[in-house]
């Protein structure tokens, strides 16, 4: 074993012993509230971190930086686009969810709609949860292959079994403890990759000639990438500005205030985060005639930093991918335990009872999301599946019973039920039933239709049944949207 691998595996062991060791010296979780809430006592500036956190995963750390790679700073609409539109909907959003206090966004559609619409939208979450997690899960995959030699499969349960211990010891103030530390470690292994790689490439007026020279005339260009990624822009955002592990965090806040605070100021460090990746991407142009079979950013660390500064970095790009893992694990679980089993078993346990159950789930949910990633083995392949479910199937009925008071209950129940089976149509054909598409798959054409479909049964079908205004105005009083 090569001096590199040893460094970056006793910095991976020290990093999970710190992990390990904040979390058991933390409160012990006695109830729900406080295992996926952390009783609502965290301060803003926190929150934030872990709200960041949350989205800035293998996607931004490793896709986009490759992505950039090809289309220079057009790739900053891949990730970076949807990201800052779902947290500006989110900071004109963020007092209302946390003014109507229900702790899960099934519980919100329980009240708004029925139980049976609570149910479905919770299937959806928890299968959205769920699947995302295993693209962090493939993302930990390549990464620690490239990086330490691992067979992909044993790569992928190690980087998991160490985010699996430390949620299901700390639940959500584990989490949010853990993310500020894998904070701190990503913004540090960013900036070196950056300037590494900023260093060797000449800069940007290099990158500038060597794109240039290439034919690459729109390298340079954020709005090049416009058309390109607009298909992810709406299907990413609109699946994202309703991701339940963001609400969660937003329900988490101490009151309205600081839930505004929190978005904030996530939104605005987004932007340089989101830069920060793009750029290291580009700078690649100069460094590599082609792609490296494991990526711009493992292969710059690997081949263009001393041993102990590549260990820190391998560290950290670990963070960010296990900061967004975690948060996406810990939601999957609160959907199984707060929404799916109350609701649907409806037995009465108790808190201890309770906390027990959360971490079975957070158990559960890790094992279908490692089986997911070891047979699908794509970040982008497997992000488009779970936003596809959220946005197709979701988007339109809680976002428009906060506004809307005609909407009924069997509209969203219809809309829901519309959205399942397209996403299982397009799901079939992804893995290889012979199923006829009369769409491209991943293309404007395929989101428009999707949701159009599920838009349009929202609206028919509210407009069919009788509505329950009662309920409904008690629901939109209460989140006083319009009140920021």
């Amino acid at each position: 074993m090569d001096l590199l691998k040893v460094f970056s595996l006793v910095g991976l062991l020290i990093y999970f012993g710190i992990l390990l060791f904040a979390v058991t010296k933390e409160k012990k979780s006695t109830n729900v509230l406080e295992f996926f809430f952390a009783g609502r006592k965290l301060p803003f500036w926190a929150m934030s971190i872990t709200f960041i956190a949350s989205w800035w995963g293998a996607g931004s750390a490793l896709s986009t930086a490759d992505l950039a790679y090809y289309d220079g700073m057009g790739a900053f609409w891949y990730y970076g686009v949807p990201v800052l539109l779902s947290t500006f909907i989110m900071i004109l959003f963020s007092k209302s969810i946390r003014r109507i206090g229900y702790l899960t966004q099934g519980k919100m559609m329980r009240e708004r709609y029925s139980q049976t619409a609570s149910i479905m939208l919770a299937v959806m979450v928890f299968l959205f949860m769920t699947i995302t997690a295993a693209s962090q899960m493939v993302g930990i995959g390549d990464f620690f292959g490239t990086y330490l030699g691992l067979d992909y499969e044993i790569a992928v349960i190690v980087g998991t079994i160490i985010v699996l211990i430390y949620s299901m010891f700390g639940g959500f103030r584990g989490v949010v403890l853990t993310d500020i530390i894998q904070f701190i470690l990503l913004v540090i292994s960013a900036l070196i990759v950056f300037f590494v790689t900023y260093y060797h490439s000449g800069g940007l007026v290099n990158i500038a000639k060597t794109a240039q020279s290439l034919g690459r005339t729109d390298y340079m260009s954020v709005i090049s990438g416009g058309k390109k990624y607009f298909t992810y822009v709406i299907t990413f955002g609109c699946a994202w500005m309703i991701q339940a592990n963001v609400w969660q965090r937003i329900s988490a806040t101490r009151n309205e205030k600081d839930a505004k605070k929190m978005t904030v100021m996530s939104f605005f460090a987004y932007i340089p985060l989101y830069l920060i990746v793009v750029f290291t991407g580009m700078a690649g142009i100069v460094l590599y005639d082609e792609l490296p079979s494991g990526g711009i950013v493992s292969d710059v660390v690997l081949h263009y930093m001393n041993p102990v500064l590549s260990a820190l970095v391998f560290v950290g790009i670990s963070a960010a991918i296990m900061s967004t893992m975690d948060s996406l694990i810990n939601t999957g679980a609160m959907t199984l335990v707060i929404d799916l089993h109350k609701n649907i078993i409806r037995d009465n346990p108790s808190e201890k009872k309770l906390v027990q159950y959360s971490k079975v789930a957070t158990l559960i949910v890790v094992i279908i999301a490692i089986f997911i990633s070891l047979k699908i083995r794509s970040i982008l392949e497997i992000s488009w599946i779970a936003s596809d479910i959220i946005s197709t199937g979701a988007f339109f009925p809680l976002v428009l019973g906060f506004v809307w008071r005609r909407g009924t209950a069997q509209g969203a129940i219809a809309s829901m039920i519309t959205g399942l089976i397209y996403c299982g149509y397009n799901f079939l054909h992804t893995i290889g039933f012979n199923v006829p598409i009369f769409w491209e798959r991943q293309s404007a054409l395929q989101v428009i239709i999707g949701m159009g479909l599920s838009l349009v049964l929202y609206v028919v079908v509210s407009f069919l049944t009788k509505p329950d205004y009662q309920k409904a105005d008690k629901f939109i009083k209460k989140a006083n949207i319009f009140n920021h």
